[in-house]
């Protein structure tokens, strides 16, 4: 379900003086739901030895979100300097850093060798020759091409711009050894919101056949194997959500398999950003205009450069009127916001109560992949973002970017080439 009923009683009791306090629009994350789900995937996966998470910064790069995943003891994948960088700034060091850049620039693998380095995951053989400090750690992307299918969303492995194809990656170990290298990991990542457990279960069946293979011929040993992120959560009242218990019971018989058939097994990995992050965070905004034309349009106080994944994949995001939350649906609306482009929707013929100017909305589902992937087309501004903490309060994390910020570029000394 979007949206748990836990967060929801803790938040909307409180949700007309938050919106007075701080102003509309606003990302809120819930402190105590984010705690419990990541403690919860730790303990899932316990009996698998070794396990780690490495939290996906991309998912929700705030110092304050990352401090909680740190003090459940995940680490951290980033897949730029910035993140590196927020990473580092609440503590994270050396092996608690996953660096999985793509197309990668010889100043950001400058960057991730600065203040104790980090576990280089490489996206192509090619970059091997042009690590300048080649680590004694390193890590593949591995993509299997037509042997996997991918999902909507990440799409078909053999279109990707993602990792080391198969005929590749014995070659790339080899070169890498050939560098100084002298202890392995590999990665793959082929799917995003991914519900179907199964999947990743073969993901992580096909990671081990690799390792088995690689190692046979090279005589290498892995220390672990990333499966990847992707796990999908339920955004639709009548998804089903993933059944970790049952993914992380799979993928233990096929650890211990690999175990009693080679006498030691490679620790395991993952990525997960959104399963971990995502149901625990609203958008929350004001209706402010109603324009009934071909269609009814109900304009609020934010626009998608503060949730652009409706505009950009189609996706689906509840919407609960807390007001409201009894009244009958009054008919279809379009739920806009004001920039200029017109899938500027959070929600399409979407059935809700009577929406009057002053009403607050809240879109659900906005702790990953939300605020991050905003932008200023048009100008428009990111909104702040807030958390309910565990003790019941509530504390700015974020403040809203400014005229000031968006002009700040425009600010600087001139320089002409004279040609």
């Amino acid at each position: 379900m979007p949206m748990s009923a836990e967060f929801e009683n803790r938040l909307y009791p409180l949700l007309e003086d938050i919106a007075a306090h701080y102003g509309t629009p606003f990302h809120i994350y819930d402190e105590a739901g984010i705690h419990q789900t990541a403690a919860a995937l730790k303990q899932s996966f316990a009996r698998a030895a070794g396990f780690r998470e490495y939290f996906a910064v991309k998912a929700l790069p705030n110092p304050r979100i990352l401090a909680t995943m740190k003090d459940v003891g995940f680490g951290f994948d980033c897949s730029s300097v910035a993140e590196l960088i927020l990473s580092r700034r609440i503590g994270a060091r050396g092996e608690d850093i996953m660096f999985t850049s793509n197309n990668t620039a010889r100043e950001d693998f400058l960057e991730a060798a600065r203040e104790g380095g980090c576990i280089l995951n490489l996206d192509d053989i090619s970059l091997v020759p042009k690590v300048p400090e080649f680590p004694e750690l390193v890590c593949f992307r591995y993509n299997p091409g037509p042997r996997r299918s991918g999902n909507a969303i990440i799409g078909n492995p053999v279109e990707a711009k993602y990792g080391v194809s198969h005929d590749q990656i014995v070659d790339a170990y080899r070169q890498a050894i050939g560098r100084g290298a002298k202890r392995f990991g590999i990665h793959t990542m082929l799917v995003s919101n991914e519900r179907n457990y199964g999947y990743m279960v073969q993901t992580v069946e096909m990671l081990l056949d690799l390792v088995a293979a690689i190692s046979g011929t090279l005589g290498t040993r892995f220390e672990f194997m990333n499966m990847g992120g992707g796990l999908g959560i339920p955004y639709r009242p009548t998804d089903e959500p993933l059944d970790i218990t049952a993914l992380s019971a799979e993928v233990v018989v096929l650890l211990e398999r690999f175990k009693m058939k080679h006498g030691h097994v490679p620790k395991l990995y993952m990525e997960s950003g959104r399963y971990v992050s995502g149901p625990h965070g609203v958008l929350v905004v004001r209706a402010i205009n109603r324009k009934d034309i071909y269609r009814s349009h109900i304009g609020v106080d934010a626009c998608m450069s503060a949730l652009m994944r409706p505009a950009m994949y189609g996706a689906y995001h509840h919407i609960t009127v807390p007001r409201k939350l009894n009244q009958k649906t009054a008919g279809p609306v379009d739920v806009v916001g004001s920039l200029c482009e017109n899938n500027d929707k959070f929600a399409i013929q979407r059935e809700l109560p009577a929406i009057a100017d002053g009403d607050i909305l809240v879109i659900h589902d906005t702790g990953a992949h939300g605020h991050s992937m905003g932008f200023n087309y048009n100008g428009k501004l990111r909104p702040k973002e807030l958390l309910l903490r565990r003790d019941g309060s509530v504390e700015l994390i974020r403040r809203a970017e400014t005229l000031e910020d968006h002009f700040a570029t425009l600010n600087f000394e001139p320089d002409v080439l004279k040609m």
